[in-house]
């Protein structure tokens, strides 16, 4: 039986000095580049290694399957397929691809709120000026305080660049004896509703697992100071959205700046459209020129890696979902 690596992926993203990369490293392997279903289907059996972005029910019937390198970083699709827990492939993410562009689309949240960015450009599709004596919700991000719930890759640069601007930043993760740059100091999810009063800013850029879905409702929301603002890159499903609507629509909180939501596209009837304290934008904050070079060198180290047998980079663990 032939030994096979799927690139789930458009054939047109890889040059042919990529394919002779690839090719160098695994010379009796076959290749196949497609995304098309029955293409997958018909070779499944042979499958060995699959990259990219493969229907998750195909990549649990590929009976030899030892390791799926996935194109995105969120593994929350192991919510939807629990077998694939005790399937013995290998599952790694495609972590490092995205700390630099999400961490700039917290940053454009946080200015765009302190500079009062919102205001200005509705201001702006009117033609209306706005004096400066009425722009009173300006303020500066040097001196405030950011909870910063996560702190693993995005939340580590996320850090980095919120201290380099002055900001104090909290940090919430799993271990909380792992300490960041940029981070004052580090707590464990159990101290979170004694940090929230603290917060100018709460940003989100955890995964959706079992433990932090729904974390953010309406007990954490109420801990919140009435001027502070929640940022959510990570997962729609980590806060409860029926709580922050009343939240914003009450005053517990001063805005929000959300890019995932509990369901998207965002239905055409949520309040949170409406909201001129929210800031929407549609699940676009990893998105860079540089995405596909970046987990390509990912995918090509760590098949290097699996050829030689050593420890593979950014492995999930299934069962934590991250």
């Amino acid at each position: 039986m032939r030994r096979t690596i799927l690139l789930a992926l458009e054939p047109g993203m890889f040059s042919e000095e990529q394919l002779a990369q690839l090719r160098a490293v695994a010379p009796e392997m076959r290749i196949v580049v497609t995304r098309d279903r029955e293409e997958i289907e018909a070779i499944l059996d042979e499958i060995e290694i699959i990259a990219g972005w493969c229907p998750r029910e195909l990549v649990l019937r590929a009976p030899n399957l030892r390791w799926f390198q996935q194109w995105g970083a969120g593994a929350d699709w192991l919510l939807r397929y629990p077998e694939a827990v005790e399937r013995e492939f290998i599952l790694t993410n495609a972590s490092g691809v995205h700390p630099i562009p999400i961490s700039e689309h917290i940053l454009a949240f946080m200015l765009a709120f302190a500079r009062e960015l919102p205001r200005a450009i509705r201001a702006q599709e009117h033609r209306q000026w706005i004096p400066q004596g009425q722009h009173q919700g300006v303020f500066e991000l040097a001196g405030k305080t950011m909870v910063l719930i996560g702190v693993g890759e995005i939340g580590r640069r996320t850090a980095w660049v919120a201290a380099a601007l002055g900001m104090r930043v909290l940090g919430v993760r799993r271990d909380p004896s792992q300490s960041a740059p940029g981070v004052e100091a580090m707590f464990g999810p159990d101290r979170l509703l004694e940090l929230l009063p603290q917060a100018d800013f709460v940003v989100l850029t955890v995964p959706l697992t079992r433990e932090t879905q729904g974390m953010i409702g309406e007990r954490e929301l109420r801990a919140m100071k009435p001027t502070a603002y929640l940022i959510n890159i990570g997962r729609g499903g980590t806060i409860q959205e029926k709580a922050l609507v009343r939240a914003l629509q009450e005053g517990w909180i001063a805005g929000a700046g959300l890019d995932v939501f509990e369901t998207e596209p965002l239905p055409e009837d949520s309040p949170l459209w409406e909201m001129d304290n929210v800031i929407i934008t549609s699940h676009y904050a990893g998105i860079t020129p540089h995405y596909h070079e970046r987990a390509w060198a990912i995918f090509m180290d760590n098949l290097r890696r699996y050829r030689s047998g050593d420890p593979l980079r950014n492995v999930v663990d299934k069962r934590l979902g991250y």
